[in-house]
């Protein structure tokens, strides 16, 4: 085939390989970042979602969706090696294959392939869609980022098929490599360091946008010993105010986007400069849409003014990052919120008339040398506070603080292979962990 005067760039967003998996406002940002970059540049771009839960040959109603939330489809899977034990169902979750290949053998052949990472135990999901890829397109250039090929390049160079990995943001370097393997020199708009002068992500590319998602700040200026956002983004960045509601009113008047989450991992955090005039630009404008906080809020931010703010501007879903009310006992872990900040908030929430259904609180399970007695007490709190206690299972990362306690609690090698860290499988309790013991803490949290 002659080569084209501007090259076409496939972007990828891969299968997801787990026990469990759901679409909770899940969009892979970063890629459609690069995506909206690339087109600016000049190049010829299209995207494909393995995930897309309203592919066309999708049967009705499998999507439904809950303030844009909903399943993903579904194929069982053998479980991986090493896992055999786990009383769940493994899934590929996405497309079936046959579906894919009929995408991919139906669009234009690609000069450059780039493809996505998430978390580093879904890498099997990747690799299947790598081999996918090559299978189709052969030995056209694929390159792999994100968060797995950031976090465990090693094995990401080993494992994955990919023929370069990229780890860390690719903003500043996406033009570069996309030039040097199609040999396309393409326009550079935007300054890689400055968030205000990045064109909008591609949603226009995705096959229905029940949902979008916005990123006001990069990194967080917190460093809790079981979080890897400072490693990934070190240097805190923030968008100019007006610029976010620009872009909120852009995608609900153009697209009809009601429904909106936000990806910060410090939202609130000088606030008085960045979330409340935010806020008060989405009241100015009139905006009838809803905002949903999956990355959870910073507890100690939410003031009176604050928490009715939010409740103007249309804030449903609020998850709260307590983590625990072992708030004695915690420094080890974080140094987020005290008792209370804590109680300081719920009052500011509620009285700016959120309803206890609205407000979760995400509770950590299955730390190193986690007491069940410290757990269930923090449910309790949660509880009595009128707040809906939200379990979060702890996934070892590599590179945070805790990790070198994750790799002595757990009962498998969690350096050997990144499936072991799979917060689906508990994997720092170690024995007499049972699974009746987590289902009993499930109940009392009311997830089951």
């Amino acid at each position: 085939m002659p080569k084209r005067d501007v090259p076409h760039i496939l972007l990828v967003n891969p299968w997801i390989h787990d026990f469990a998996a759901y679409d909770v406002w899940a969009k892979p940002l970063g890629l459609l970042y690069l995506a909206g970059m690339l087109e600016q540049a000049g190049f010829a771009v299209s995207y494909l979602d393995c995930l897309d839960r309203f592919h066309p040959k999708a049967l009705p109603g499998t999507a439904a969706t809950r303030c844009g939330r909903g399943p993903y489809l579904k194929q069982h899977l053998p479980k991986p090696p090493g896992l055999e034990d786990i009383p769940r169902r493994f899934s590929r979750y996405g497309v079936p294959p046959a579906w894919l290949r009929a995408d991919l053998e139906a669009g234009p052949r690609p000069d450059l392939i780039l493809v996505t990472s998430l978390m580093t135990y879904w890498y099997p999901g990747l690799r299947e869609t790598i081999e996918c890829l090559r299978q189709v397109f052969g030995d056209t250039p694929l390159l792999l980022g994100g968060i797995y090929a950031t976090l465990c390049p090693g094995h990401a160079r080993a494992h994955s098929g990919a023929d370069e990995i990229i780890h860390g943001g690719g903003e500043a370097r996406i033009l570069d490599l996309a030039s040097r393997y199609t040999g396309y020199q393409g326009r550079a708009t935007f300054d890689p360091h400055n968030l205000d002068t990045w064109p909008y992500p591609a949603f226009h590319r995705v096959s229905k946008l029940a949902y979008g998602v916005l990123q006001t700040s990069r990194g967080c200026p917190f460093d809790c010993a079981y979080c890897a956002s400072r490693f990934i983004n070190p240097t805190r960045q923030t968008r100019n105010p007006e610029a976010v509601v620009a872009e909120i009113r852009y995608w609900h008047r153009r697209f009809g986007v009601n429904d909106f989450a936000f990806y910060d991992d410090a939202l609130l955090v000088d606030a008085a400069r960045h979330a409340l005039p935010i806020l008060e630009g989405i009241v100015r404008a009139g905006l009838k849409v809803r905002f949903h906080t999956p990355n959870a809020l910073h507890i100690r931010e939410i003031s009176p003014a604050v928490a009715r703010l939010m409740k103007r501007a249309g804030f449903e879903t609020l998850r709260l990052g307590l983590e625990t009310t072992a708030f004695e006992t915690r420094r080890g872990l974080d140094r987020k919120v005290a008792a209370a900040e804590f109680h300081t908030a719920v009052a500011a929430l509620r009285g700016a008339g959120f309803d206890a259904p609205q407000i979760g609180a995400y509770l950590l399970v299955g730390l190193p040398g986690q007491r069940d007695a410290d757990l269930v007490s923090s449910i309790a709190a949660v509880r009595g506070a009128g707040l809906t206690p939200v379990l979060a299972h702890y996934s070892p990362i590599p590179h945070t603080r805790l990790w070198p306690a994750a790799r002595a609690a757990s009962r498998y090698d969690l350096a050997a292979d990144p499936i072991f860290t799979n917060n689906a499988i508990m994997p720092c309790q170690a024995e007499p962990f049972t699974w009746e013991r987590l289902t009993h803490l499930k109940r009392l949290a009311g997830s089951l």
